[in-house]
């Protein structure tokens, strides 16, 4: 009895299953090809951000180059504006040096041909020769323009340490000083 009620249950569920058509024909959300390529896309553009800093640490200007649109620029924290051309610049020349970096975890939200991808990083680098190394957050903009993902903008700022206090040092979450 109990494996007659069990088939006729697996039957009625398959039977309402085709007849119900795509699971998601009513549904207002994506459907699980669409799903499918948006995190295709997200983890795309993560690796994009891993790739810019491996190339950063080789000194790989032509790769460098490659990630960054031409009309690139990026506001520093004296309120300089750096371009694309001055940059790879500095890469080239060892200005700019990045020994080592870990990103941590990035958000990336896609909207048609542009995305927003923020993040932090805690990195080992000098510039002109003076340490700069520690611990920042930062936001590219990147656009797809023909049938590849270019940054056109940066922004970042360093995370400083605030000092407690009856204590020692600790990290304020997202709390930016100049």
């Amino acid at each position: 009895m109990n494996s007659l009620m069990v088939a006729i249950l697996l039957a009625s569920v398959c039977a309402g299953s085709a007849s119900a058509g795509p699971a998601n024909a009513n549904s207002s959300g994506p459907s699980v090809a669409e799903t499918l390529v948006r995190v295709q896309l997200v983890n795309a553009l993560k690796q994009l951000e891993q790739d810019l800093g491996d190339a950063m640490v080789a000194a790989d200007t032509a790769r460098i180059n490659e990630i960054f649109a031409d009309d690139w620029q990026s506001v520093g924290r004296s309120g300089k504006i750096t371009t694309k051309q001055s940059m790879v610049r500095n890469f080239k020349d060892g200005k700019d040096k990045l020994e080592s970096f870990v990103l941590t975890p990035m958000d990336v939200q896609v909207f048609g041909n542009v995305a927003v991808i923020h993040g932090g990083v805690i990195e080992k680098r000098s510039y002109e020769g003076k340490d700069t190394s520690g611990e920042l957050v930062w936001m590219d903009l990147l656009e797809k323009r023909g049938d590849k993902w270019v940054i056109i903008r940066s922004a970042g700022a360093r995370v400083k340490l605030e000092t407690a206090p009856d204590g020692p040092a600790h990290r304020m979450p997202l709390i930016f000083r100049p």
